[in-house]
């Protein structure tokens, strides 16, 4: 009886010995199978979890790519003070300086105002396309200019058609570069941005030496070619590191209800109402002081060499101390100038305003796109945002000359407008104060 409890099977496993052994040949069965089977083959890191390489000789190229679409966007706007110049005193020298500016401030205000637009679709992925259009209409633009004779026609040619292909090629410049850098976005953005700088010089001086030899059409025909040849090198060379993988929305509303963001595009709303108005007007105002017109030619050019260290030395140390730090004295800093400006009266003293101003207010153009990705949480809403503060900053360069111009109409004096750029400028150095405390806190030593 022993024996027989002693031979049977514990209570917790009821199963027979062969079925034991049926349950292993199973499972021994099934490790085969799953040995032989194929795995799947391990995830690969797409580009974009990999971060920028920040450098190297492809990110570099991309720096000189976006150095020439900068030479052809921001440089033709630069360059419109020597068209300015020229049109009151020739080709429409029936029209008043105010209706001139217009023809300036539209195609800056396009060259920003675009931005709604081109920036979704550079989330959406169609960088190429967008660079590629806009290396074809501004050169596009130039060429009619040069057969233009009245001045509905020199707002088409130059003021719109030029200034859409501005708007096509900026906000896709300005965005791919963070693709590329991390520590370094500042310090690339304001190689690349320097730029609009060489184009401000190069471009006034073709005009002035040409303008003589072979006239007004065919200097302005030399000034197309360029931006066609240049502007293709671009779109040859440049490419995203990173595809997006969802399509993108329009607008952003939500943004706004973020302070800091708000009162950026606060801030530079004012700036560009203020900025441009010693760009368009300096050589008239240099003239009527006494200063010889072929020296007072030489002020755009001046500005434009100047801004080429204002937008790389800020931008340097920008990357150590953070963008809205150092906008905040580059804002004070010109506006204080533009006020400065009521008591300059000799031709050195403009000479040297010219310079002073030109470097501090060079990082208002390289500076923005870099406290826009500061000021962004999300990468890939980065276009978006970009595109929106833009068009709001293109308002105050769309109405900010044109106004000056209507007070000097008005007035018959320079005071008027040099106050009004001034303030502006004033004004928006305040609110970029406003933003820094809202995002960085008020300590001296935060970045931000």
């Amino acid at each position: 009886m022993r024996e027989a409890e002693e031979g049977q099977i514990p209570n917790g496993d009821s199963s027979s010995p062969s079925d034991n052994g049926s349950t292993i040949k199973t499972q021994l069965s099934q490790n085969e199978k799953t040995d032989v089977e194929p795995q799947p083959p391990p995830q690969q890191s797409t580009t974009d979890e990999q971060p920028p390489p920040n450098g190297g000789a492809r990110a570099w190229l991309i720096v000189l790519g976006a150095f020439f679409l900068f030479f052809n966007s921001w440089g033709t706007v630069n360059t419109f003070g020597e068209f300015q110049t020229y049109y009151q005193t020739d080709l429409l020298r029936h029209e008043s300086p105010s209706n001139i500016s217009w023809i300036g401030s539209i195609q800056a205000f396009l060259l920003l105002f675009v931005g709604v637009i081109t920036g979704p679709l550079y989330d959406m992925g169609y960088f190429r396309l967008l660079i590629g259009i806009g290396a074809v209409f501004v050169p596009f633009g130039f060429f009619m200019t040069s057969i233009c004779k009245e001045y509905w026609q020199f707002v088409l040619a130059q003021g719109i058609v030029t200034g859409i292909g501005n708007g096509a090629l900026l906000i896709p410049t300005f965005a791919i570069l963070p693709q590329y850098f991390t520590t370094r976005k500042a310090l690339a953005n304001g190689l690349a941005t320097s730029g609009s700088g060489l184009g401000g010089i190069i471009y006034p001086i073709i005009f002035h030496r040409l303008i003589g030899p072979i006239g007004f059409g065919w200097t302005t025909r030399v000034i197309g070619f360029i931006a066609l040849a240049t502007g293709l090198f671009s779109v040859i060379i440049m490419k995203p590191r990173v595809l997006p993988k969802q399509r993108r929305a329009l607008l952003e509303p939500g943004a706004f209800r973020e302070l800091p963001y708000t009162l950026f595009c606060i801030s530079m709303f004012l700036c560009f109402l203020g900025f441009y108005t010693f760009v368009f007007y300096c050589q008239p105002y240099a003239i009527r002081q006494g200063m010889n017109p072929n020296l007072a030619f030489y002020l755009v050019p001046l500005f434009n060499a100047s801004a080429i260290f204002g937008r790389i030395i800020p931008n340097y140390i920008a990357d150590k101390t953070g963008p809205l730090n150092v906008l905040v004295p580059a804002s004070l800093a010109t506006g204080t100038l533009a006020l400065a400006w009521i008591g300059v009266h000799s031709n050195a003293g403009i000479i040297v305003l010219t310079l002073l101003y030109g470097f501090t207010s060079g990082g208002f153009v390289s500076l923005p796109p870099v406290a826009l990705v500061y000021l962004t949480k999300d990468m890939r809403r980065l276009g978006t945002r970009m595109g929106m503060g833009f068009t709001i900053c293109s308002l105050g360069l769309l109405i900010g000359a044109p106004s000056s111009g209507a007070i000097l109409n008005n007035t018959g004096e320079y005071l008027g407008l040099q106050l009004y750029s001034g303030l502006a400028l004033m004004l928006s150095g305040g609110f970029m104060i406003w933003t820094r405390i809202a995002k960085g806190g008020a300590g001296l030593r935060v970045k931000a």
